[in-house]
């Protein structure tokens, strides 16, 4: 097994493993393992501080902003006014020959309820990102919070709620059992709205006879080809179905708080369908809300989720194609531990294969900024995060489909994507030339050993301090891991 004490694989630590070095961190002391061990042995990633703690006060406070917002253009509908998004005060131009300039300047308008509240998890987040030493346990939670994703483009309700699905679902079960997680993502009232769980009506349930609507089976189907057992994990339509069936009645609770707290997650038995459903070849007669529990573990623990589970993180943290021996440890560790993420991330952190596999992974537009901001030592705000996101194609929290963001070169690396890489890095080597003394240094604080002799004369030889910090940014040691 290599000497991880050596200096360029404590550098490979941060940048494989991690989130890359901030200055300074380029030779850590001790073994580079033991640094991924550690974070390995808490009990879960660490948490963002925001304002409301989760997703029921959440639920709560959405609830009642979209009442106010109802009630407001009902009363502007009986006054005869124009709704607010006609109203453009800002625009209007002034009167002819009245003096405007003793009046205030315009103030930007107060973002909505959602908006404001995506606003702050984007930036805790991310700031949190930017203060953890080597993220190693924050990596596997932008890993399982794409594996599970949802989008905030939904709408609103998912908008408010992305950030704390990622808070209460993922970050407490990332060192925990794949069964747990799966458990808490498929109940949490994000997930439930993302793909319209609660618009799932069991055709023989109470409500299902009285309304003549039927299963919506978004949800089932995305458990079983995207979160568990794989395109080709060996199930069919008709299970497909038979899961949908039994996890009717899981629903999102009403503004009324009739089966608990606004926005938290309840289990209506008007709506779930009766008697034993079949999955895979079993028959599930459980009653409520734990015949879908039961099922959901049986599926955590089927051999085929072993594979697709494996498979998927030894892609996003070693290779687009990775060693196949390596894929096959993981998929041992994992059926035989049952499920056990910290057996799981333990398994990769100790295999020289892991370590020993070339640096061609292409680091995403999200990995990118989080590394970039760490090397030049910023704390940005929303607007600085989600411009360079936007424009790199990939926002916090809003992939295309609930696939979620593709974790390959070929996705990433086309001549679009790298274009608008140049350009943030060059704008970000802008804002930070006053506060970096001198890049040639700052080479050696983040990579360290990894810097080529080419990256460096880039470097020394650029025309302007701006011009340096881009060329780090865009070195391939910088851009891949």
């Amino acid at each position: 097994m290599a000497d991880r004490s050596e200096p360029r694989l404590k550098v490979l630590a941060l940048q494989r493993f991690g989130l890359g070095p901030m200055p300074g961190q380029a030779a850590p002391a001790g073994d580079a393992r033991e640094r991924l061990l550690d974070e390995i042995r808490s009990e879960g990633a660490p948490q963002p501080q925001v304002s409301f703690s989760g997703a029921a006060p959440i639920g709560r406070a959405l609830y009642a902003f979209e009442d106010e917002e109802r009630a407001a253009r009902e009363s502007r509908r009986v006054a005869g006014q124009p709704s607010s998004e006609a109203v453009q005060v800002a625009a209007a131009p002034p009167e002819p020959g009245r003096v405007q300039s003793h009046l205030p300047a315009p103030q930007p308008a107060e973002p909505p309820f959602p908006q404001k509240v995506y606003r702050e998890e984007v930036v805790a987040r991310v700031h949190l990102a930017l203060a953890t030493e080597t993220g190693f346990a924050e990596r596997l939670v932008q890993f399982w919070s794409n594996h599970f994703c949802v989008s905030v483009a939904k709408g609103n309700f998912v908008r408010a709620m992305a950030g704390a699905f990622e808070r209460e679902a993922i970050r407490p079960n990332v060192f925990g059992r794949f069964e747990e997680m799966l458990i808490a993502v498929e109940s949490h009232p994000a997930m439930l709205n993302f793909l319209d769980n609660q618009l799932s009506i069991g055709p023989d349930s109470r409500a299902g006879k009285r309304r003549g609507r039927g299963l919506n089976e978004n949800l089932a189907r995305e458990i079983m080809e995207l979160h568990t057992l794989g395109v080709s994990g060996g199930y069919s339509q008709a299970d497909v179905t038979g899961l949908a069936r039994i996890i009717t009645g899981w629903t999102i609770v009403g503004r009324d708080a009739r089966l608990g707290f606004p926005g938290s997650f309840a289990f209506n038995p008007a709506l779930h369908d009766p008697g034993g459903q079949k999955l895979l070849g079993k028959v599930y007669r459980q009653e409520g809300k734990e015949k879908g529990m039961a099922a959901l573990a049986d599926l955590a623990r089927h051999p085929s989720a072993a594979g697709f589970i494996a498979h998927k993180l030894a892609r996003h943290f070693v290779a687009d194609e990775p060693p196949q021996a390596l894929v096959a440890e993981l998929t041992r560790v994992f059926r035989e531990t049952g499920g056990d993420l910290a057996a799981l991330a333990r398994a990769l952190a100790m295999s020289d294969l892991a370590w020993s596999a070339p640096t061609t992974k292409l680091r995403t537009p999200q990995e990118f900024l989080i590394a970039a901001f760490r090397a030049l030592g910023r704390k940005p705000d929303f607007g600085q995060i989600a411009g360079a996101l936007g424009v790199m194609g990939q926002p916090l929290w809003q992939p295309g489909g609930p696939d979620g963001y593709p974790d390959s070169n070929a996705a990433w690396a086309t001549p679009e994507g790298i274009k608008t890489r140049i350009d943030v890095a060059a704008q970000l080597g802008r804002q930070a030339a006053g506060s970096v003394a001198d890049p040639r240094l700052l080479v050696e604080e983040v990579l360290g050993p990894l810097a080529s002799p080419q990256t460096r004369q880039a470097v020394a030889r650029a025309e302007s301090k701006a011009q340096a910090l881009a060329l780090l940014l865009m070195s391939p040691e910088f851009q891949r891991r």
